[in-house]
């Protein structure tokens, strides 16, 4: 049961580091940036070996639809933040749609 919770907060982790890969892309410009290449590259690698350790004992489907969740909804709030990107409500309201699916699938997987 214990490495199952572990399982999660690795799921979690690698999420946060899909954000950041996510984000870095952006600044690499068109990966035209060498230094924000580099990072987008191993954010990303950090980002996907977490996913694959955290499916030992989480189903596929449930820790991929977490994982994109997680960097959806990171990436989608950084934009607003960094990026100045809409803050509309109806752009919120989709967004805590994801956030709600996210903790559905925790709550109902085992």
């Amino acid at each position: 049961m214990q490495s199952n919770i572990l399982n999660w907060i690795i799921l979690a982790v690698a999420g946060l580091f899909e954000v950041g890969w996510a984000v870095s892309m952006k600044y690499s410009n068109g990966f035209t940036d060498l230094k924000w290449s580099l990072i987008t590259i191993i954010l990303l690698i950090i980002s996907m070996a977490l996913l694959s350790f955290s499916l030992k004992s989480l189903p596929v489907g449930t820790a991929y639809a977490v994982w994109t969740g997680i960097g959806s909804v990171g990436t989608a709030l950084l934009g607003i933040f960094l990026f100045r990107e809409s803050a509309e409500f109806w752009r919120i309201f989709f967004i805590s749609l994801i956030v709600i699916g996210i903790i559905g699938l925790k709550v109902v997987t085992k």
